[in-house]
């Protein structure tokens, strides 16, 4: 991705971080932009919720424990991908990042 890629989707990519709320309006802002770097940030953050919902399901329902590291994990990843939209860089999150791009490359 060239820098006028990165600076025009940038914004749409941090607010995409900014709860799930901020993530409909970065898709439905894109739709018609079709910037890949917002596209990629996008898909980071449909997997950080998939990961919440994951930490969620553990917490309440395997043990609180397990499910508070989980939400921990998940919380560094959000921090993770915010940093890395605001700093204006394509870097998948740890661990699971890659897979998110794999999951998700439909969207676009």
């Amino acid at each position: 991705m060239n820098n006028a890629t990165i600076n025009e989707g940038k914004s749409l990519a941090i607010v995409s971080y900014l709860t799930f709320i901020g993530l409909i309006i970065a898709v439905l802002m894109n739709m018609e932009r079709k910037n890949p770097f917002t596209f990629f940030h996008i898909r980071q953050m449909l997997g950080l919720i998939l990961m919440l919902i994951v930490s969620n399901v553990t917490e309440a329902y395997i043990n609180s424990l397990a499910g508070t590291i989980l939400w921990t994990i998940t919380f560094v990843c959000w921090l993770f991908g915010l940093f890395y939209a605001i700093k204006g860089e394509a870097r998948p999150i740890p661990l699971l990042g890659e897979k998110f791009q794999e999951w998700f490359k439909n969207i676009q």
